[in-house]
């Protein structure tokens, strides 16, 4: 079993951005977190972040012929704005989870607005980096049936 994480706008900034609501664990931290989980669970996890909308929609095609089995995707900021993230999503037709370390729903009016939600088989908010295990087991689960 395949299964990408993808992480949108300055998700590579944890521990440095807004410590108070995404605290202090670092980018890195988050991926050891996940691939100890992954590794242990027998899951052939893969990473990619960028700040960029276009490079993620070129990473969600680019998982349909690398025959990626499911997504994990915090889309970040693109969460509320973009059409063109999820159209790639619909368009690939990949299982994919939606994570947020924030409870987006208690924030920022504008925040709780997410497009990828359209098309996510399940959305995973408030966590932190547990969202991100949670997220894991759910599509482990979800493709083993």
């Amino acid at each position: 079993m395949k299964i990408l994480v993808l992480n949108g706008p300055n998700i590579n900034f944890l521990g440095i951005r807004e410590p108070h609501i995404y605290g202090k664990s670092t980018y890195n931290d988050l991926l050891k977190l996940i691939k100890e989980h992954a590794h242990n669970k027998g899951v052939d996890v893969s990473f990619y972040q960028s700040n960029h909308e276009g490079d993620l929609v070129d990473q969600i095609q680019k998982a349909y012929y690398d025959k990626i089995d499911g997504i994990i995707f915090n889309p970040a900021a693109y969460t509320h704005t973009s059409v063109a993230i999820l159209d790639a999503v619909k368009a690939v037709n990949i299982p994919t989870v939606e994570v947020h370390i924030s409870a987006v729903d208690k924030r920022e009016d504008f925040r709780q607005i997410s497009y990828i939600s359209k098309i996510a088989i399940k959305t995973i908010s408030g966590k932190g980096f547990d969202g991100y295990i949670e997220a894991l087991d759910y599509l482990k689960e979800y493709l083993e049936k």
